[in-house]
């Protein structure tokens, strides 16, 4: 269900970085517009407490913090207290679980919403704000995943595309739509949804292993960062080389990550060429991402997984 575009806040697509912004690699990530979410208050004998429950209980976490002198701004806690017991509620239509952002974009509205000195979200916004903001969104969205880097919710805010270059080194971007594009960046559901915080363990444990960071360095890295360089530029070419090489990083090394249902699909997009799958958000569930320079003849490979087309490339 779609949601009115009054105080609408995207879901999210990280493209690029998923697991290698940890570890600075670059990172690509656009507003979603085919879900979002809103507050918007509740209708006479309208059951709201799936929302309202667990905002709750967030509300009461977010109040510790407020009385131990520890949130990484200054929220009207007072009004969203008040706001709930008023029958307001979170509608949203971006799926819980399946990697673009729920959490996100639900915590850019409470921050937008109620945040007494708020970072302005103009699309001139500087460096060393966007930085800033990054990391209060992480500091609010952490109570969800046990570690958030603040991306998802600083999409959300803001609402367009964001450029990582490193920790530190952050931007807004354009990126110029192809609407007559052949290609296609698609979505394909999994049928489950998957633990952020789970999988993010997982990764953390593979981290102890030498191997494994000198993969994420030499292999998966190398390959994230040339995709991102040339999606970017419009360099098709370029592009798909390195997807290509990308999926077949993550398929051999981030195998946890990866649905076993998804395992042989995923190998045949790299044989064949005729699609490269790659994982969306931390995986273990929820959408998987597709990249093809033809999306119609990959549409129909793909046709009993439904895919979902979200850009023109």
């Amino acid at each position: 269900m779609k949601v009115s575009n009054e105080a609408l806040f995207y879901a999210k697509i990280l493209l690029f970085g998923e697991y290698g912004i940890i570890k600075d690699s670059m990172g690509l990530s656009i507003p979603l517009s085919d879900y979002g979410g809103r507050f918007q208050k509740a209708e006479e004998g309208q059951n709201t407490s799936d929302s309202t429950e667990p905002l709750k209980k967030y509300l009461s976490y977010l109040q510790t913090l407020q009385s131990e002198n520890n949130l990484p701004c200054e929220l009207d806690l007072v009004s969203f207290e008040e706001d709930l017991e008023e029958g307001f509620y979170f509608q949203s239509s971006i799926p819980q679980g399946f990697g673009i952002g729920s959490s996100g974009a639900l915590v850019a509205a409470i921050y937008s919403r109620y945040a007494l000195n708020p970072i302005d979200k103009s699309a001139s916004i500087e460096k060393n704000d966007l930085i800033e903001l990054k990391k209060i969104l992480g500091s609010l969205e952490s109570y969800f995943h046990g570690k958030s880097s603040g991306l998802d919710p600083l999409i959300a805010y803001l609402q367009l595309p964001v450029l990582i270059k490193s920790q530190e080194d952050l931007g807004t971007i354009h990126l110029a739509a192809n609407l007559e594009g052949k290609g296609g960046i698609f979505l394909i559901n999994s049928g489950k949804p998957g633990s952020t915080q789970n999988m993010v363990n997982i990764f953390l444990e593979k981290m102890k292993q030498e191997g494994f960071r000198t993969m994420l360095k030499d292999q998966f890295i190398k390959y994230n960062d040339a995709c991102i360089k040339s999606f970017i530029k419009g360099e098709a070419k370029g592009l798909f080389r390195n997807l290509k090489q990308l999926s077949k990083v993550l398929l051999e090394n981030f195998s946890p990550m990866i649905p076993e249902d998804f395992q042989d699909l995923w190998k045949k997009g790299i044989d064949s060429g005729d699609y490269y799958l790659k994982l969306c958000g931390s995986g273990g569930g929820g959408f998987i991402l597709g990249f093809t320079q033809d999306y119609e003849k990959a549409s129909q490979i793909l046709s009993e997984y439904r895919p979902e087309l979200i850009q023109r490339i």
